[in-house]
């Protein structure tokens, strides 16, 4: 039986244009405009997704939500799926470092392993991987750019003067 067909849709924000994709049921992707994604051709251009991620990203983007209720089916493999999770416990305004993931996770020696699924994260800001720091605090590496990363930890309050931490 061949895959469903992903539907998209392209959005403006205050971070710059994003493209949001998923099959009728559930949310499964969000690319940055700045990485040049291009949707694959079996991909259906549509006016609108049939749940409303592009009217939550416009009310978190407002400072009017905190925290998104969605139908998601990110596709990774099992740890990623974990780290994942782990991502979405983390509470709108906080952060914590790849270290303090990797323990919450129950694996602490797993942090390079949690960077790397953390990098893989198909769903930005809805599973919200920006959250993530270094141990010093340190803004590291994001798929958006740090730019867009330091935008979205300053939206939520987490950047003032010293990231937050718990």
């Amino acid at each position: 039986m061949p895959a469903e067909r992903l539907l998209y849709i392209t959005v403006s924000s205050s971070i710059g244009e994003m493209l949001l994709a998923g099959d009728h049921t559930s949310l499964r992707h969000i690319q940055f405009k700045s990485r040049d994604f291009i949707p694959p051709p079996d991909w259906q251009a549509v006016a609108s997704l049939p749940y409303p991620v592009a009217e939550q990203l416009d009310s978190y983007f407002a400072g009017q939500l905190r925290s998104f209720d969605l139908p998601l089916n990110p596709q990774g493999t099992a740890f990623q799926r974990k780290v994942w999770a782990a991502l979405a416990e983390i509470p709108y305004g906080k952060a914590i470092s790849y270290s303090e993931l990797a323990h919450r996770i129950g694996n602490p020696r797993s942090v390079r392993a949690v960077g790397l699924a953390n990098g893989r994260n198909p769903l930005p800001i809805v599973v919200p991987c920006h959250r993530v720091v270094g141990s010093n605090g340190a803004l590291v590496g994001y798929g958006g750019g740090l730019p867009i990363k330091k935008a979205l930890l300053a939206l939520e309050g987490a950047l003032a003067p010293q990231l937050d931490l718990f």
